[in-house]
């Protein structure tokens, strides 16, 4: 345990905490929605510190980022618990076993050794993903601050409901973060994720002035969050934010509690896709899916093929020094070959 950051006291030992949007009341002896965070004795405290429940070695594009460093790797952590409850969850075992058992696992490592063994490997970013990194915050920003000064970048894969607060505080070590925008209806995000929108779009905007590096992850669902007019009101709020902000649509498979829906149909990823080249994004991916063209970058001046993937995979094919090699276009992104 570690004493938790982002957090006041109230009466009768009452704490609030305000690491995340939700901005829990949590009364002696209880839980936060993330089931991670208790109040004991007025105190507020972090269960996770350090109990890292996944560490892996991943190429960047697993993330997805595909704009971020293409073609290297980063060492992944995670603990368990999440501030969603998503029905379609795809790592509820470790999300959000917290919540519905009571119990907590993972293996006890320092921040220290966590920057060693991405160095060791050759890992150019370490990056806090699998469950929502927001809820492991005091971790990850002690890694994070280690391994900046290790030279090594920082990369979240978020669900976006960290508060403001948590975002100004780990901003100055974050170099690039993959949101999920899961919809772009209140009810959607109510009723199948125990949220609201507006604070996802609010971090969104925030860290694109923060100058962090800005990739958009969307998992498409039959019925859900597939609507013609849902999809074009989300890609032109993301091409308002900055039309190079790559877009990634996921295909669906039926997982957790979401069994009752079938496998994302191929020609609604690529009218997604449509969707959104139309609105004027220059990069818009699809996930899920090998050997889709839709996995592919292509400049979005020239159609020259630029980088060519398969799943996670990536070959450079058209692009020299970040530009397109037949018009000269750059290619946004960070460090692009």
């Amino acid at each position: 345990m570690k004493e938790a950051m982002f957090f006041s006291q109230g009466k009768d030992r009452e704490v609030h905490c305000f690491l995340c949007n939700h901005r829990c009341h949590i009364k002696p002896g209880r839980l936060g929605i993330c089931g991670v965070r208790q109040n004991r004795d007025g105190i507020l405290w972090s269960l996770v510190y350090g109990r890292l429940i996944a560490e892996h070695i991943d190429p960047i594009e697993k993330k997805p980022l595909y704009h971020f460093l293409p073609g290297t790797r980063s060492y992944s952590i995670a603990t368990m618990g999440c501030n969603f409850r998503c029905t379609f969850c795809q790592n509820a075992d470790i999300s959000q076993n917290p919540r519905e058992s009571g119990q907590i696992f993972g293996s006890k490592v320092d921040p220290e050794r966590v920057v060693a063994e991405a160095k060791q490997a050759g890992c150019a970013t370490i990056s806090y993903t699998y469950t929502e990194p927001t809820i492991f915050m005091e971790y990850a920003l002690d890694v994070a601050q280690l391994a900046l000064a290790d030279g090594i970048r920082n990369v979240f894969v978020s669900n976006g409901y960290m508060s403001e607060e948590a975002l100004e505080a780990v901003a100055p070590c974050l170099h690039a973060a993959n949101v999920d925008l899961k919809a772009f209806t209140d009810d959607f995000y109510i009723k199948q994720c125990g949220a609201r929108l507006e604070p996802v779009l609010n971090t969104l905007k925030r860290m694109k002035q923060l100058g962090i590096w800005l990739e958009v992850t969307t998992l498409l669902i039959p019925g859900l969050n597939d609507g013609h007019k849902e999809l074009t009101e989300l890609a032109q709020f993301l091409a308002g934010l900055g039309r190079d902000i790559p877009w990634h649509l996921s295909r669906f498979h039926p997982t957790y509690r979401m069994t009752d829906r079938p496998v994302t149909p191929l020609e609604s990823l690529h009218t997604a896709r449509d969707i959104g080249l139309q609105a004027g994004l220059h990069y818009v991916y699809l996930g899920n899916v090998p050997g889709d063209n839709g996995e592919n970058t292509y400049c979005p001046q020239c159609q020259t093929l630029l980088m060519e993937r398969f799943g996670f995979s990536t070959k450079r094919r058209g692009v020299h020094g970040g530009r397109c090699s037949q018009c000269g276009t750059a290619v946004a992104g960070v460090e692009i070959p």
